[in-house]
């Protein structure tokens, strides 16, 4: 691990290599400066070289959809998609392919009414994803502050309409 620091007009250029790469590591750090070896030199966010890395929300929205009964994973279209019966009740939109547009997302299985109350509550976080949108499916963006409770319910809400009885018989004892 090595932190090289450039001390110019008063503000310091940090570039980080090694281990601490993506590590989302922010506070103080050790760092080579002006000939002097161990000059302390508070890192921040606020430089473009040192912004922590966003945290990858696949996993987390993985925990979630597979937490359903029977709900299991199968690799569509390049991107994770979350079935019961092997019938998709949400879809993973990585921001790298054109399904996310540069933005990490969720595509839920809803109701059109509900898509169109939850986009004109909230249009900074739902949005009408392309190819299912106009059958009512909501997406949610997942690179601000994500309600991971309200993502679990619409979740279950697109589970319920896509589940057979007998499974929904389960969810309902969970």
């Amino acid at each position: 691990m090595t932190i090289a620091a450039e001390r110019s007009l008063n503000r310091a250029v940090v570039i980080r290599t090694g281990s601490l790469m993506g590590s989302g590591f922010s506070g103080y750090g050790f760092a080579e400066a002006s000939g002097d070896p161990l000059n302390l030199v508070q890192l921040t966010t606020t430089c473009p070289l040192v912004q922590s890395k966003p945290r990858n929300p696949l996993p987390r929205v993985r925990k979630l959809a597979l937490s359903l009964p029977e709900g299991h994973e199968v690799e569509a279209w390049g991107e994770p998609t979350f079935r019961v019966k092997n019938k998709i009740f949400a879809m993973y939109a990585h921001a790298n392919t054109h399904h996310g547009s540069g933005r990490n997302a969720v595509w839920c299985k809803a109701k059109p009414v509900n898509q169109g109350l939850m986009i004109k509550a909230d249009p900074s976080r739902f949005f009408s994803p392309p190819y299912v949108g106009p059958s009512g499916w909501i997406g949610v963006w997942l690179d601000g502050d994500v309600d991971w409770e309200e993502l679990l319910e619409l979740f279950r809400d697109g589970y319920r309409m896509t589940a057979p009885k007998k499974l929904l018989a389960r969810l309902e004892d969970e």
